[in-house]
């Protein structure tokens, strides 16, 4: 049976040539599309570099706004992607889509977090969002350094994302421009 891990990112591909023959894309839509996947890739960048996976519980960075970062940022990108691709019900599948899939990718890796980390994750969850950000950063009673490093980044191998990304604009481009 395939883990959900390999289903969103088997989807992602599979879905891509639906998405390009469905898209209308025009230049001021990928110019919104694309501030939306800035923001997003920023975001995805900064957690990518800032956490330390199964080591320390990441408190800190973009962690102290919410509990997922990356998933967040995944999100803004595929809503960039959406607004960009020029069609409204490209935009609600996504959304659907995003949230059928992740929300319960989201509550296993809490279940895994709370077993390795205890009492530590369910202060920091009681305190930091699940997905949507708080305004002000979670200052938790023992802090841990979790400052960004670029070697995190890399060695997470974040830029395939940022690289996907943007073929996907390119894409949408081509698309307006020759179709």
């Amino acid at each position: 049976m395939l883990s959900l891990n390999r289903i969103r990112l088997r989807a992602t591909w599979l879905l891509a040539p639906v998405f390009l023959y469905i898209a209308r894309p025009s230049a001021e839509l990928i110019v919104l599309g694309v501030l939306f996947a800035v923001a997003g890739g920023l975001i995805r960048a900064w957690a990518s570099g800032t956490i330390r996976k199964n080591k320390v519980l990441a408190t800190g960075g973009p962690y102290a706004f919410t509990r997922n970062p990356l998933y967040l940022g995944s999100f803004l990108v595929g809503l960039g992607l959406s607004v960009a691709g020029g069609s409204v019900i490209l935009a609600a599948t996504f959304v659907l889509l995003f949230f059928a899939i992740y929300h319960p990718v989201m509550r296993a890796e809490e279940r895994t977090l709370e077993e390795r980390f205890g009492d530590r994750f369910r202060d920091y969850a009681a305190h930091v969002p699940l997905f949507l950000p708080r305004l002000r950063p979670y200052r938790p009673s023992e802090p841990h350094a979790t400052e960004f490093m670029m070697r995190r980044y890399f060695s997470h191998r974040e830029y395939e994302f940022a690289l996907g990304v943007a073929a996907g604009f390119l894409a949408l481009v081509v698309k307006m421009v020759w179709f």
